[in-house]
């Protein structure tokens, strides 16, 4: 998607360790007229896929996957990153190592929310290691559900997380995908 790329090079800050710096319109700050743009993209590429719910983990992508969901016409789930006590019910989880905040998770979705009727479509805003979406699959296949593929507003290409997944046969489709970010340039894949 062109548009990301403009957005990330007029916008985006590149620190040290292979952070990319989007909170002015992606994941603080929320240019919601550019992310609707992004929704329909990914609904639009994932039109035929039969998706049934969108799923993501807390917090950074429940915006976009609320949009996308809102332009698919289907729910919008998001793993919670702690069991809280406004969780009652039985829950699947999965321990998810986080790369930007350097620390593990135990995420945890209800199980009234996610069945084996469902046909799960990933969101979120960053592919880097792709530990959180390993921990969707891993919660899809507690619960039976079949994954139809994920969609990325950023890919990190450098890191290994889109070649795992693409591996274990999951359609992942990247808004960027980012080459490299060497000396404070991005470089977008070809």
């Amino acid at each position: 998607m062109k548009l990301m790329e403009e957005k990330i090079l007029s916008e985006g800050k590149v620190f040290p360790g292979g952070i990319l710096k989007v909170g002015s319109f992606l994941n603080h700050n929320l240019d919601c007229d550019f992310l609707l743009k992004v929704a329909e993209e990914i609904a639009s590429l994932y039109k035929d896929s039969g998706a049934t719910k969108i799923l993501t983990v807390e917090s950074s992508g429940i915006a976009i996957a609320a949009l996308v969901g809102a332009v698919m016409h289907i729910p919008a789930l998001f793993a919670k990153k702690h069991k809280t006590t406004n969780i009652g019910g039985e829950v699947y989880a999965a321990k998810v190592h986080s790369y930007t905040h350097n620390t593990d998770y135990t995420i945890v979705v209800e199980k009234e929310f996610l069945t084996s009727e469902d046909k799960v479509l990933f969101v979120d805003d960053f592919l880097a290691e792709g530990n959180a979406l390993l921990g969707l699959l891993d919660i899809c296949a507690q619960a039976g559900a079949k994954p139809v593929g994920a969609a990325i507003a950023v890919e990190k290409s450098f890191q290994s997380g889109g070649k795992k997944l693409r591996e274990a046969g999951l359609r992942v489709e990247s808004m960027a995908i980012i080459e490299s970010m060497e000396s404070g340039n991005v470089k977008f894949r070809p």
